[in-house]
């Protein structure tokens, strides 16, 4: 053991010399020397062995090269690269020193380099000096300091005091990809549950709206995605407060980035759970107030517009949040809800018979439309949620009585091609709507009497109508 402790002594004493001598030559001697160290730190065995003396150095280095990029920052002084590029390899030496290793972290901390790093990448965010060789320098820094916080409480303290939210705010809306990329890393990691009243003062709110306009142009940013869905939807006040800012285009986003949590329910914790019922609440509320927008999507010149898309994908998620038994019995007993979505079923339903367009029961498709446009299976999921709501809800039965709902539903039981499986899901919210409801039943039992309702539908469901003692029974077909 003692060999690479001496190793790394004698190396970083040559350090320690080149920097008390004024640091000559920066980028032919300095880099060189911090070079070799990076390299000794990607063994673990060195990492161990790392004493203070050496971040001191090191600390010493970049509060010099901060110095330097104040001063040269907006002037042609040929040293100013070379500046710039040591700061890179200390910020490549110290990344490779935290790994795995909670004594240099924390070291680290205690010597001031975190302080440190911060105001030099800063300088290096708002510098005029757009080089590639500042990109690189502000993008190591950015990886060290996700190294150096990686579960490392007080490290994440010291970056979160410092870089928050000035940082976080200019990574986020950086033209480069992987100064967003690692920002975002470094805001993932920093991210506690002390921190999150941070984001709700009204000056800070900006930072949670751009975690979502930065991701609409670089989904495949995974950082981003959990820090929405890890973090923002443990939230739903903040939820909100995010929700409100953001474009209908932006608004499309985030509702995906919630069906992609919602529908993993395996992987939800009983808190995730518990914070979802408050998303639901609210997405519930979404839609009650906006769910008008999705006619416009009947006429070809609106087909795209982004407020009525947010209508469908509202649906979509109250439709998966309902198919679980977790969110269910808040939703059944959202108020409004159940009327809203009857209602909207029943004014798509006419706007597709009063004239030719996407709401239009079809077989062949030959609207125009295709199986990419947003309204397609609109229909069918108001019909799903309408069962959903329904399930083993007496309240909401005879709701759905009252608002003479069930004609409704019974004329959208046919094969529909912009509505795959509604025939399917008209069935199943039968099934719901009749189960231990006598009114219901007899309701359908009548209809089928006067012609009004499709034997088939019955038939898929196991039931047939049976008159007995002048009174029409819903009763169900054994199956030999």
């Amino acid at each position: 053991m003692a060999a690479p402790r001496e190793h790394l002594t004698a190396l970083c004493g040559e350090l320690e010399e080149w920097e008390r001598r004024g640091c000559i030559d920066v980028r032919e001697h300095g880099v060189h020397l911090v070079r070799r160290v990076t390299e000794l730190f990607r063994v673990a065995v060195y990492r161990e062995n790392a004493d203070e003396k050496t971040f001191t150095v090191l600390f010493k280095i970049l509060s010099r090269a901060f110095c330097e990029v104040q001063a040269k920052s907006e002037t042609s002084d040929s040293s100013l690269e070379g500046w710039i590029a040591m700061s890179a390899e200390c910020f490549r030496c110290l990344r490779n020193s935290c790994v795995q290793c909670a004594q240099n972290q924390n070291t680290i901390g205690s010597v001031g380099i975190i302080e440190e790093t911060i105001s030099l990448i800063k300088a290096f965010s708002s510098s005029s000096n757009c080089s590639e060789s500042c990109l690189v320098a502000f993008r190591c820094g950015l990886q060290f300091l996700g190294n150096v916080a990686g579960g490392n409480q007080g490290s994440q303290n010291r970056i979160w005091n410092h870089a928050f939210p000035q940082l976080f705010l200019s990574c986020l809306t950086h033209e480069d990809e992987k100064v967003s990329t690692y920002g975002s890393m470094v805001l993932f990691t920093c991210i506690g549950e002390d921190k999150m009243a941070d984001f709700m003062v009204p000056a800070n709110l900006q930072i949670a709206v751009s975690v979502i306009t930065s991701y609409t142009k670089r989904p495949n940013t995974d950082w981003l995605q959990l820090i929405v869905t890890d973090r923002f939807l443990r939230y739903p006040e903040l939820l909100k407060q995010i929700y409100a800012c953001l474009s209908h285009s932006d608004r499309v986003v985030l509702l995906e980035l919630i069906m992609s949590k919602v529908s993993d329910k395996n992987q939800l914790s009983a808190e995730e759970l518990a914070s979802l019922q408050g998303t639901a609440e609210f997405l519930s509320e979404c839609f009650q107030s906006q769910c008008k927008a999705v006619l416009k999507l009947a006429t070809p010149e609106h087909s795209d517009d982004q407020d009525a898309v947010v209508v469908v994908r509202l649906l979509d998620i109250l439709c998966e949040m309902t198919s679980d038994s977790e969110h269910l019995t808040c939703l059944q007993s959202c108020p409004g809800l159940l009327d809203t979505v009857v209602d909207t079923l029943r004014l798509t339903h006419l706007a597709g018979k009063q004239s030719k367009n996407i709401f239009t029961s079809t077989h062949t498709a030959s609207l125009g439309s295709d199986l990419t446009h947003a309204v397609v299976g609109f229909k069918a999921h108001l019909i799903r949620l309408i069962a959903n709501l329904c399930y083993r809800n007496k309240e909401n039965q005879d709701k759905i009585y009252q608002m003479d709902g069930i004609p409704l539903i019974l004329d959208n039981c046919s094969i529909d091609d912009n509505n795959p499986f509604l025939n399917q899901w008209a069935v199943y919210a039968i099934r719901n709507l009749t189960e231990h409801n006598e009114k219901n039943q007899g309701i359908i039992a009548n209809l089928e009497r006067q012609g009004l309702a499709d034997t088939s539908v019955l038939e898929h469901m196991g039931l047939k109508v049976e008159e007995r003692d002048g009174k029409l029974l819903l009763k169900s077909v054994k199956k030999m």
